[in-house]
């Protein structure tokens, strides 16, 4: 079971390229996910089902050849995309990794400044300190 985290960056593609490739030559199910972060928002009460509806078909549309690839792939199981809303790092492990109990999860790594990284962190340090399973960071080409 591998899962990719997909956050609509520069490395997305290449997080969802490598999963696949992974996916594929392990036999193994892949769920791709993505978190609308909803820590800037807050208080405004948005609809997050329909943000979250629409993050499912924006990721479907920019990923659109390579899910087909993937879905008719019989080497692989499944393949499923799922956004959930809430503050990345805890929910990204909390709603969408954890349920699904991966045995690799696959991220990219964004890059940010020192200073940035210092006030927000890193999702990918915090999946890496956190889950259980391997972690892979996909670095920026």
């Amino acid at each position: 079971r591998i899962f990719a985290a997909l956050d609509g960056a520069s490395t997305q593609e290449a997080v969802a390229e490598r999963a696949i490739a992974l996916a594929a030559d392990n036999g193994a199910s892949l769920l791709f996910g993505h978190v609308v972060d909803s820590a800037p928002v807050e208080p405004d009460g948005l609809d997050y089902e329909a943000l979250c509806s629409e993050g499912v078909a924006r990721i479907e549309a920019a990923l659109v050849d390579l899910l087909r690839c993937a879905r008719k792939n019989d080497a692989i199981p499944s393949v499923e995309v799922r956004v959930a809303a809430g503050r990345a790092a805890e929910t990204l492990s909390g709603q969408l990794i954890d349920p699904f109990s991966p045995d690799l999860v696959v991220c990219g790594e964004r890059g940010l400044s020192n200073i940035k990284y210092a006030f927000v962190g890193s999702v990918s340090t915090y999946l890496i300190r956190r889950l259980r399973c391997d972690v892979l960071v996909v670095k920026q080409g």
